[in-house]
This record gives C-alpha cells, structure tokens and sequence, in this order.
C-alpha cells in the first residue's frame, strides 16, 4: 500500500459502533472482493471491499471478518481470517499479511488463515441464532457481477436452513455516514492532494492540448503524492462534451474560447476527494462564461450554509432549486412564464441544472449514509450545482467536499482549491 498505516483505533471503534446494533446471539461475515478478470490472465487491479476495510483496515484480497459479541469464547468474538502466504506467494506477488501484521492493521487479536474459515464459522454458528448478511443496499448501485459475497450468502443459506437472517446495511448506512475524526483526516488528506493535481494542470491547460493529456498530468501527481489513484473514473470535457453528465472518454482537443469541465478527485488510504472546477482553456473568461460561472458559484455558497445538522437531504434539494431558479432568472434562460407553467415533479430550472446538489462522501465517492434522516455533525457531503447550456456550447459545474458541524459552520475540505474566477485567471496566465 501507497499510503502510512492507518492506527487500529479507528477501526476498532468502528468495530464497536457496529457490534453495538446487533441483535443479541448473532454474528456477522464480511468478505473481501474478488478479483476482477479481464481475461486470459489480466485481472483488474484489486480494490477492496469497503465494509470489510471500514472494520478492520485489512486491505487483501481472499479475507474474511467474523464478529460475534456474544461467543461464549471472548477470543472469538471478533475474528479475522487472512490467506495464508508461503515462499512461493513472497516470490511472485510480495509479502501478503502475516498473522501479527494483521493484528497490528486490524486491531483484532484473534486471527487464522482462510483455511481455517469453514470449519470454525460452523461451530460458531451452533452458538448463533441470527447471521447478518452483507447485502449492496445502496440507492446508486446497479450490480450484475456475482460478487463473492454473493457467494457466501448462497452457501450459508444452504447449509444453515434454520438460522434466521438480517441485514448488515442497515447499521452500516447509519454508521458509515457519520465520519470520525480519523476518516475527516484522511478525506482531507485526499482533497490535499487533489488540490495539488488541480494547480499542477492549471500551468499546464493551454488552447491545442488534449483531454487525456490533462487527465495524465493529473494522475502523476496524484501518483507521486502517494493517492492510491483517481477516486472515480475523471471527467475532462471541454466545450461540449461539459454537457455530457457522465462524459468519461476524455479524447477530444481543447479549442480556444472553450470552457473546461474537470470532475476529477485523488483517492487516499481508499477515502474519497470529489472536485470540480471549470476553466477557461484560453486563461480568460468570456463576459458571458463568467456571468454564468459567477452564478453557480453563488448557488454553491449558498447551499454550502444549508449544510447543518437537522437538514432534510430531499428539502434541501428543493431548497438548493429555489436558489438556482433565481439565478437562472437573471440570466435570462428562464422567464416568470417558465415557472408559472413548471411541473411541480419537474421544476423549469432542471432544463439547465438536472442532477443533485450533494451526496454522502468517505470510502465510497457515492458514499453510504443515511438520507432520509436529518443530518448529523461529521457527516461530509459533496455541493456540486451546475448550469449547461448545450445551445451556447457550454457547460459549468463547481464541487467541494464539505464537513457538517455541530455549530452550524460547514468546514470545506477543498477550501484551498482555488475556485473566484479572477483567482483562476491569474493563476493560468502567471
């Protein structure tokens, strides 16, 4: 791993929050990822489970966490099983964990090999009458590959018919959404870099070069500053390709009098940065780019100060929509008729500004954390309104990660990112 050891305390009160919503006489599994074939012997690079590393830290593939608050052996209340490594794995892949290595990342003190798994997981379960299964209950996901979690649940529910079963995600959406200290670190450690990847380019962005050019420019610095890479696939579109939401290819030249769009975030110790800025290709704002720039950036403030605890995720939206149908107003792309006339399900100011404000950021980029509740202290979310105008070619929409704090002030993660149109401007043309 790229980045510094992460201390286990961190992980052993997470331990301790999740243990702590159990049902009395049950146990939970997590399982590691698999790894990914491409095909013939390529395999994607792995990336692990973020349950599994959210309890423990263990970042490898074939592991497995057992926890069991109510063993009638305390040693097996909390269990790790790691793969076991011999000369020939050291020769050809590097040292995998050794069992007090595993300790030391983890925190837990009882661990076996992988090998071990079957035959203790079955005489644990003859003391349980409950086992959490851990379900991708997300309101994003939109999964076809059978994970090997999948696996697990197919299995244990074959060989434990009359166990009961509950739902691991659940506690992890409540849990995972509200941040300690330790992860606000590492999310600022990923922003840090990310603001250094952001800089780098802004020297480097000139009318003729290429999208992906600008996107190699950002993953060496993020590689040289020890990011395990981007965060999420990085958008970099210039003119109108910044209309494309989801626009990923990266291939086109960047023209004078363009805008470029970047929604590009480093990763660190597998926490997320999500950032996006929009710059001028030629280093000045037109008259018409910058009245629309400074709009959005309006908005952004403005929902910014709506982040505090009590908040209604779906009012806040709606809220965030009254702000922005203002300033679309006074650009003159909608009219008084526009929102007399709107659909209620479907506001006039969505014809330029389609997609959310804000969501749950941490070791998922859409991180888990509950929406329907009101937000809490040390919840982190993202504010990212835009404005796209496909008929004038353009497209803009600025991102920072922001703190929830229990005083009310936001603390923005990103708040070193340069973001004031004239700021951006001096500094590409310095």
């Amino acid at each position: 791993m790229k980045y510094d050891l992460i201390p286990n305390n961190l992980f052993i009160k997470n331990r301790k929050k999740f243990t702590g919503q159990m049902k009395p006489g049950s146990i939970a599994i997590f399982n590691s990822n698999d790894i990914y074939p491409v095909s013939a012997d390529s395999t994607i690079p792995f990336q692990q489970h973020r349950d599994l590393f959210y309890l423990s830290g263990i970042d490898q593939e074939e592991s497995i966490i057992l926890l069991f608050p109510d063993a009638n052996d305390p040693k097996y209340r909390e269990v790790a099983f790691v793969k076991e490594t011999n000369e020939h794995i050291a020769v050809w892949e590097g040292d995998k964990l050794t069992k007090e290595a595993a300790i030391k990342v983890s925190g837990i003190q009882t661990i076996h090999w992988l090998s071990d798994f079957d035959k203790i997981f079955f005489d644990l379960m003859t003391e349980a009458d409950t086992i959490y299964f851990n379900t991708n209950e997300h309101y994003r996901q939109a999964v076809e590959t059978e994970t090997r979690e999948d696996r697990f649940i197919q299995r244990c529910k074959k060989d434990f018919p009359a166990h009961q079963w509950a739902k691991s995600n659940p506690i992890l959406q409540d849990i995972r959404g509200v941040k300690e200290q330790e992860e606000i670190d590492l999310i600022q450690r990923a922003c840090s870099i990310t603001e250094k990847g952001f800089r780098r380019i802004l020297k480097f962005v000139t009318p003729g070069v290429w999208e992906y050019e600008i996107e190699a420019e950002y993953i060496h610095e993020f590689i040289r500053n020890r990011s395990d890479g981007f965060a999420y696939t990085p958008i970099i579109a210039s003119g109108q390709n910044a209309n494309v939401l989801h626009y990923i290819e990266n291939i086109n030249q960047c023209k004078e009098g363009d805008l470029l769009l970047m929604d590009v975030g480093a990763s660190y110790a597998n926490y997320s940065s999500d950032m996006t800025r929009t710059i001028p290709v030629s280093g000045r704002f037109t008259k018409r780019q910058k009245q629309v720039y400074e709009a959005v950036l309006r908005v952004k403030n403005e929902a910014t100060k709506m982040l505090v605890p009590g908040t209604i995720w779906k009012e806040y939206h709606e809220e965030v929509g009254k702000v922005m149908t203002s300033e679309l107003l006074d650009l003159g792309l909608l009219d008084k008729a526009d929102i007399q006339n709107e659909d209620k399900d479907s506001p006039a100011y969505k014809k330029y500004f389609m997609h959310g404000t804000s969501h749950h950021i941490g070791l998922n980029t859409h991180d888990y954390g509950a929406l329907k509740t009101p937000m809490k202290a040390n919840m982190v979310f993202t504010v990212e309104p835009g404005i796209y105008i496909p008929d004038e070619k353009m497209g803009i929409r600025l991102e920072d990660d922001v703190v929830i704090k229990e005083n009310g002030n936001p603390i923005n993660l990103m708040s070193g990112i340069p973001i004031e149109a004239e700021e951006i401007e001096t500094l590409m043309n310095s």
